[in-house]
C-alpha cells in the first residue's frame, strides 16, 4: 500500500426524506461519518467523489443518472495521530474536497465490510450530533434538502 497524500473528498449523502447516511468505520466503533476517502494520483476532486461513493456504500451515482454536487469549498483539518502512519511523513493536516448527492429514499446502502460495519439514515440534526468530525458536522447542517440533480 503506498502511502496518502492528504487531499480527501467528504461526500454528504442524504435522501428525498431528508433523511442523512452516516457510516461506522471499522477501526473505531464511535467514528461514523460521511463518505470520505483519498484522491488518487491523476485523479480530480469530483472523480473521488464518484469512486468512493460506489467503493464505500454501493451506491453508483452515474448509474442511478444522479450528480454529485461539487460545493466548491475545501476544510482542512489535523490527521489523527492514529491514521498519520498512512500518510507521507510530512502530512499532520489534511485538506477535505466537499461534495453531497440527494438519491432517492429508497437507494439501497451496500458497506464495504472492510471499512465499514454499519449505516443509518438520520434526520439532518441526529446525522450532525453523531458524525465523529467537526467539519462533517458543519457540512451536514449547511446542506440545503432540496433535490440537487
Amino acid at each position: 500500500m503506498s502511502l496518502r497524500k492528504p487531499f480527501s473528498v467528504l461526500v454528504v449523502i442524504y435522501n428525498t426524506n431528508n433523511e442523512f447516511l452516516l457510516i461506522r468505520r471499522t477501526d473505531d466503533a464511535s467514528f461514523w461519518q460521511s463518505v470520505t476517502g483519498g484522491i488518487d494520483d491523476l485523479e480530480t476532486p469530483i472523480q473521488t467523489a464518484y469512486r468512493e461513493l460506489k467503493e464505500e456504500t454501493g451506491i453508483d451515482a452515474v448509474n442511478l443518472g444522479i450528480k454529485i454536487h461539487n460545493h466548491n469549498k475545501t476544510n482542512s483539518y489535523e490527521i489523527r495521530q492514529c491514521w498519520r502512519h498512512r500518510y507521507i511523513s510530512s502530512a499532520t493536516l489534511n485538506t477535505e474536497h466537499v461534495f453531497s448527492i440527494c438519491v432517492p429514499a429508497t437507494t439501497q446502502v451496500v458497506l464495504d465490510p472492510n471499512e465499514h460495519t454499519d449505516f443509518q439514515w438520520l434526520p439532518q440534526s441526529k446525522a450532525a450530533a453523531l458524525a465523529w468530525s467537526e467539519s462533517n458536522k458543519q457540512e451536514i447542517l449547511e446542506i440545503s434538502c432540496s433535490p440537487k440533480n
